[in-house]
């Protein structure tokens, strides 16, 4: 069994067709989404387009509920920029787009095989708004991740990539399609890396195998893409693909 990991698109065209040129080229059994995939990037409609064409099962993250609740962004930030970004995000949907935003689940588990669970959520299983770090503390961590475990267990929301194990669970974050983070930045503007991420889960004959992957991308079309629009983080976002 193999299943390919993707989060935290973030409107981000370029790379999501990138990331799936590469996991065809890979091959697997499914794909599915950890969230956060039509806010913040120029090309909210195409991505959302992107994915029912895959029909890749999505998790909700908190942009996505952004969307679905203008109001709700108020108690996760207070940066303007961001919520005139998420606000330029949801103005370019189709109601289509809000029925499939709402067809996104809390959480997914999945076995991979009779002894291999895989866990699926966007922040931690218990709320799509906390991190899970690889410095997070395991006493904190036991927290975060509740009482059930399952073999491999993984979200995205902080836009790093990470292998972690803890009390024998395999945590994985498969990083962000759209916009990777250089460092955990705590609400400040981050750095975004000029590659997408995503990770790769392997089960084969009972042995359990994480993979995280770069993709390069064409920096060129990646500019032009994001110069095209005019969304409120455009500025932002040119300035990191260089």
């Amino acid at each position: 069994m193999r299943v390919a990991l993707i989060s935290d698109l973030h409107a981000n065209e370029v790379a999501l067709s990138a990331v799936f040129r590469h996991i065809k080229r890979h091959g697997v059994d499914a794909t599915i989404c950890l969230g956060d995939v039509a806010t913040l990037g120029p090309h909210p409609r195409e991505v959302l387009d992107i994915l029912k064409a895959q029909g890749c099962p999505c998790i909700m993250g908190n942009h996505d509920e952004f969307l679905l609740d203008a109001q709700l962004i108020n108690g996760y930030t207070e940066a303007p920029i961001v919520k005139q970004a998420v606000d330029w995000c949801r103005n370019q949907l189709r109601p289509a787009d809000f029925d499939f935003l709402r067809s996104f689940q809390t959480g997914l588990t999945l076995s991979l095989d009779a002894k291999t669970q895989l866990a699926l959520f966007h922040g931690s299983p218990r709320s799509h708004m906390e991190n899970l770090l690889a410095t997070t503390p395991a006493e904190e961590l036991d927290q975060l991740l509740g009482e059930r475990r399952s073999t491999v267990m993984a979200g995205g929301h902080t836009h790093l990539q990470m292998l972690r194990q803890h009390r024998g669970t395999l945590l994985v974050n498969p990083g962000s399609v759209g916009m990777p983070f250089r460092e955990f930045v705590m609400g400040k503007a981050p750095r975004v890396l000029p590659h997408a991420e995503y990770a790769m889960v392997f089960v084969e004959s009972g042995e359990v195998s994480v993979q995280l992957q770069r993709v390069e991308l064409d920096l060129e079309a990646l500019r032009r893409a994001t110069a095209a629009v005019d969304h409120p983080l455009r500025a932002g976002l040119l300035a990191n693909y260089v």
